[in-house]
């Protein structure tokens, strides 16, 4: 199978003059990022960067990280992209599994990177790389600090055909991260398939607000070189107007964004009042968006075509899709599954389920990683006889049409009772006021899990809280009534923006006895 460079290859070839990337105001083409590649990518070839080692990426979306991204590839090389907004106890627990010869940084986060090869050096790092300025930080003594820019060599390195492409490190909303290791076959299976349903051509445009770590921004990266399309690049701090602006200057065809992305888009920006005559389509991905955002953002950008779509990393990124002509007759439905993607709803003994009979989503294809990286015992829980478990709980219509009814990990068992916590987080989405929701199970003495919600405000409301109480009172039997509401300014989220329920279910109070402790919350009987 072809590779990404295979891609880029001919649109150099064919069109080096064509425009590959837009960034901090300036347009990069084909040609410009192809020569800078193989310059950098030659001088890991000199100091020893061979097939399969790691090269950690420790920057945000910029041109230096499609830069590496390539050049890591022409030698053979895994990328691994990092969040260089985590911590240093993460990036430590990473940088020390990965074990990269190699780590590209920016400037901002060169303190961060000090901190976390402190904790934990890998026994193999030999160079870091800053892009931007040297500030003569201390490093371990093994470890030698260059200029990105200075990272040159004369003669560009020999293509290497290797297995295995890149190590995508999940976001970890219920646990420490694992890596996720994919191979060039696994990328380009997923790309084609993307490519397809959205008929993405040289012609198209997308403004990146997704960071490239994430296998969803990934996906992007990789569509667009794929297929001689442009990024565009967000600035690093995003105010929502400028989004807009930026579509409209650009003229863009094509926006993704996780739920959290519209809710914020629907809330912050003038978005309703706008005019995107070049914007062809919406990608949402990284969770389930409310239907009444789906109804808003439908109203609000009547021309733009919505695809709701549904994936995991562990699948390189996208397994189905519901299409935009389907939104309307099949209402929180993720549609099915992808050209090359087969994706069942297994019950406990493997076989099909029924329609509306509730099983676990099962895919295979040749997206389907490779396994975890350093981690078999992980990867034999997942990756079967039958294909990838993806823990994802959904029942089916009678169309093959898939509706998701939540994580294994996240139903709540109540009593004799199974919660479907979606279920109630789009009734308080209904509510005016809320502007975003999460519902997570808490242990109770009596009932083993109650459910409690968590809110964030649209507007200024008084007594939200309770209002939204009252409400799902009103509208759900009295089991999967939440027993508590919380107002937050905003919910806890992971680098991908999905919620991270296990930070809400430890940040539920107690007492000091360890009872629960209703105040000061509205509150419903237990």
């Amino acid at each position: 199978m072809t590779s990404l460079l295979d891609e880029f290859a001919t649109h150099v070839r064919l069109r080096p003059a064509a425009v590959a990337l837009h960034d901090r105001g300036v347009d990069y083409t084909y040609g410009e990022l192809f020569e800078r590649c193989q310059r950098l990518a030659g001088w890991m070839s000199v100091n020893g960067v061979r097939e399969g080692d790691r090269v950690a990426l420790l920057l945000p979306n910029s041109l230096e990280y499609v830069i590496a991204y390539l050049a890591v590839f022409q030698v053979g090389g895994i990328v691994v992209g990092l969040n260089p907004q985590t911590t240093a106890n993460e990036l430590a627990a990473i940088l020390g599994h990965a074990d990269p010869v190699l780590v590209v940084a920016h400037e901002r986060v060169v303190e961060l990177a000090a901190e976390g090869l402190a904790q934990s050096c890998p026994a193999g790092l030999r160079f870091l790389l800053i892009v931007g300025r040297l500030d003569g930080r201390p490093l371990p003594s093994t470890i030698v600090a260059l200029p990105f820019d200075d990272a040159v060599a004369a003669r560009p390195a020999e293509e290497v055909r290797a297995e295995v492409a890149q190590i995508i490190y999940t976001s970890g909303t219920t646990g420490r991260p694992k890596g996720v290791v994919l191979s060039h076959r696994n990328l380009m299976a997923n790309c084609r398939s993307i490519v397809r349903y959205l008929h993405l051509t040289p012609q198209d445009s997308v403004l990146v607000v997704l960071p490239f770590f994430y296998s969803y921004g990934n996906s992007l990266l990789f569509t667009h070189l794929a297929t001689g399309g442009k990024l565009v690049l967000a600035p690093d701090f995003v105010f929502w107007n400028t989004v807009l602006d930026s579509l409209e200057r650009h003229a863009v065809t094509g926006f993704s964004g996780v739920p959290a992305t519209y809710a914020l888009l629907l809330r912050k920006s003038d978005i309703r009042r706008r005019s995107l005559p070049a914007l062809r389509y919406l990608t949402c991905a990284g969770g389930a968006m409310p239907e009444t955002h789906v109804a808003e953002l439908r109203r609000a950008i009547p021309y733009a075509r919505l695809f709701l779509m549904y994936g995991q990393t562990e699948a390189t990124a996208r397994l189905s899709t519901l299409l935009p002509e389907d939104l309307d007759r099949k209402p929180g439905s993720i549609g099915r599954g992808i050209d090359g993607v087969s994706l069942r709803v297994l019950n406990e003994r493997g076989e099909p389920v029924q329609p509306g009979e509730v099983g676990e989503i099962v895919a295979s294809g040749d997206n389907v990683m490779l396994g975890y990286w350093r981690d078999s015992e992980a990867t034999q829980r997942v990756l079967r006889a039958d294909g990838l478990h993806t823990g994802d709980l959904a029942h089916v219509d009678d169309e093959g049409f898939i509706y998701v009814d939540g994580r294994r990990d996240d139903q709540i068992k109540s009593g004799a009772y199974r919660i479907n916590p979606q279920e109630i987080e789009e009734i308080l989405l209904e509510l005016p006021g809320i502007g975003e929701a999460a519902v997570v199970g808490v242990k109770d003495e009596i009932w083993g899990e109650i459910p409690v919600a968590y809110v964030v405000a649209s507007e200024s409301a008084d007594d939200l809280a309770e209002t939204a109480w009252n409400y799902c009172r009103e509208r759900l039997p009295r089991h999967k009534q939440p027993r508590f509401v919380r107002v937050l300014e905003k919910l806890p989220r992971t680098a991908s923006g999905k919620v991270q329920r296990a930070v809400l279910r430890a940040q539920w109070p107690t007492d000091s006895t360890g009872r629960r402790a209703p105040a000061p919350m509205a509150c419903g009987e237990t």
